[in-house]
């Protein structure tokens, strides 16, 4: 079905192609990834988010949570039943596509900037301290506090960059890095996808993944999970999108957020 955009829509969907446009461009620049690298790591955390709240869910409990320096992350649970065993296994690539869907939304629905960041702040503040500190360190093992350096250090990191865009950033700034989280999460859950189909493939390398932890509780191939998981990633981000070029309502558009950067009256 076609989309139109709608007229009030239109600056908000400038500054998504712009952020959109940026991160395609990294990809060609050479040496320019060092300049994405911080999204990158910001989406795997939020990747091993997904699979921590699947498992606090479903009443398991989480052991650990680590992002290593080439951005891939792990994140150790307590296995519960089959469907605990899908759920946790779905929330990774599922997570990172919703989260970045939700930060779409809020940027359409005019949520200030500001919060949305100091949000995502807090968000990694938690991961970083409670999964990829505390949780490890009193569960001991070797495998665990062997990952608790980097992690403490991204971690802390992100969260101080994001609260400090959100504290002293314009909010025209705000919204752009808020677009670029979002377009990230969006982004790099669909070509991790691409690469776990590619691994999932019976004639590729034997090599632990999402997918694979779902075969191993359901018995179906890991290549027909990540089909599902591409096509429901699809269909979270076709109904965001569809939100996101959507009219407001007029009772919405009369309440104008002042942090919002599409706002015509020029900033204090």
């Amino acid at each position: 079905m076609k989309m139109r955009i709608s007229q009030d829509a239109r600056p908000q969907a400038l500054t998504l192609l712009l952020a959109a446009g940026l991160s395609i461009a990294l990809w060609f620049i050479p040496f320019a990834d060092i300049l994405g690298y911080p999204f990158r790591i910001f989406v795997t955390f939020i990747h091993e988010g997904g699979h921590a709240l699947a498992a606090l869910v479903t009443g398991n409990s989480v052991q650990s949570l680590s992002v290593a320096m080439n951005a891939s992350g792990e994140t150790y649970t307590t296995q519960g039943g089959m469907f605990s065993q899908m759920l946790v296994s779905s929330a990774g690539y599922l997570g990172a596509m919703t989260f970045g869907a939700l930060l779409l939304v809020l940027i359409r629905k005019a949520v200030a900037a500001r919060i949305v960041l100091a949000g995502s702040a807090l968000l990694i503040l938690i991961l970083t301290t409670v999964f990829g500190l505390i949780t490890p360190m009193v569960a001991g093992s070797w495998g665990s506090l062997a990952g608790i350096p980097f992690t403490f250090f991204a971690g802390i990191a992100l969260a101080i960059g994001l609260f400090a865009v959100a504290r002293f950033a314009s909010s025209r700034v705000a919204t752009f890095v808020v677009s670029l989280l979002a377009v990230q999460c969006v982004l790099n859950a669909l070509l991790d996808l691409k690469t776990v189909f590619f691994l999932s493939s019976p004639l590729a390398p034997a090599v632990r993944t999402d997918a694979a932890n779902m075969a191993s509780a359901t018995g179906i191939p890991a290549v027909i999970w990540t089909i599902v998981w591409i096509v429901v990633a699809l269909a979270i981000l076709l109904g965001a999108l569809r939100l996101y070029v959507a009219a407001r309502d007029r009772a919405f558009d009369a309440k104008k957020d002042m942090d919002s950067p599409f706002e015509q009256k020029a900033e204090a």
